[in-house]
């Protein structure tokens, strides 16, 4: 990842905070774009808070039909899938049980090429980032460098 789409990912952190925000990256190595996605977590929350306990502060969930149409465009430019990302509210950047869980629904990742980067804003402010990524022969995601 270069720092610009950092930068971007940071600042859409900071836009939707005290909410989580998500989206994906796409691209190639010369070019990247960064997809604001839109957390329907609150949404999900309020039509069905058994099954979704967690509001918009503690999860996130991208629409699958947007994530659908930024997978198509993509497919269309002939980019790749380079990075789904999320931020965590008022605590530290690390992949949870959560995260995993949702990535790996069949036992891998829809994108196991792609990395995952989540980013922690405490106070409306960036504390920190990390990056993952999933590595096939541990059957597992493993930490990365994001710079």
């Amino acid at each position: 990842m270069i720092r610009g789409v950092i930068g971007e990912i940071y600042k859409h952190a900071i836009d939707e905070y005290p909410h989580e925000c998500c989206g994906i990256v796409t691209g190639d190595a010369d070019h990247q774009t960064v997809h604001r996605c839109r957390n329907v977590q609150n949404e999900l929350h309020l039509q069905d808070p058994d099954r979704y306990p967690r509001d918009a502060r503690t999860a996130y969930t991208i629409d699958r039909r947007e994530a659908e149409r930024i997978y198509a465009t993509a497919r269309e430019k002939g980019e790749a899938i380079l990075a789904f990302y999320h931020s965590h509210i008022d605590c530290d950047a690390y992949f949870s049980e959560t995260d995993v869980a949702a990535q790996t629904v069949f036992g891998e990742p829809e994108f196991p090429d792609a990395i995952h980067i989540v980013v922690s804003v405490v106070k409306g402010e960036v504390r920190g980032v990390r990056c993952y990524k999933w590595d096939k022969d541990r059957r597992d995601f493993i930490t990365l460098d994001c710079m």
